[in-house]
């Protein structure tokens, strides 16, 4: 189970005028980690349509912007963990974002809805069981760092599981 999906995360109590600070905005996606019921989800979902603006992208410049994304996180998610006094708040769901563009990696805009489906599917899976080593980074990483680093982890195994369903599922499934 991820931070973001504890029990009671989203109930976690913000101070007031929290998410007018950009960085605290953007470490909770947006606003969409403020949902009181499972902001994971939420930040996860809400990562699409901002992925809708650059996953045409040639591939080296989608994975500069993934990476670019994951580094500005570190802090992003580390400042807010800090200025919280929280070290993985329910709310900050930055990581998720760059989680799903990962898992996103492969998709052309051919595959439509469903392959978008599937791979905030195996995502959300990946991210909220924790199998090993997600556990492990889960577990041993401190800050901005270890906040990122599982998501990262997660959206990677979905990555290679989406990729070897496209190869074992008949065409047209994704």
């Amino acid at each position: 189970m991820t931070a973001s999906e504890h029990p009671g995360a989203g109930k976690q109590p913000l101070p007031a005028g929290f998410l007018k600070n950009p960085v605290h905005l953007l470490a909770f996606g947006f606003g969409s980690g403020a949902a009181r019921v499972a902001p994971g989800t939420w930040g996860s979902l809400a990562a699409i349509p901002v992925w809708l603006l650059f996953f045409w992208l040639p591939p080296w410049a989608y994975w500069v912007v993934v990476t670019f994304a994951f580094v500005v996180g570190i802090w992003l998610c580390g400042r807010t963990a800090d200025d919280l006094g929280v070290h993985d708040h329910g709310g900050i769901v930055w990581d998720e974002f760059v989680g799903m563009w990962i898992a996103l990696g492969l998709l052309q805009p051919a595959f439509g809805l469903t392959g978008v489906i599937f791979a905030f599917v195996l995502f959300r899976l990946f991210d909220v069981v924790k199998p090993w080593p997600i556990s492990w980074f889960d577990r041993h990483m401190p800050g901005g760092l270890g906040i990122m680093f599982d998501d990262v982890v997660a959206g990677f195994m979905a990555l290679g599981v989406y990729y070897l369903a496209t190869l074992w599922l008949p065409a047209g499934w994704l």
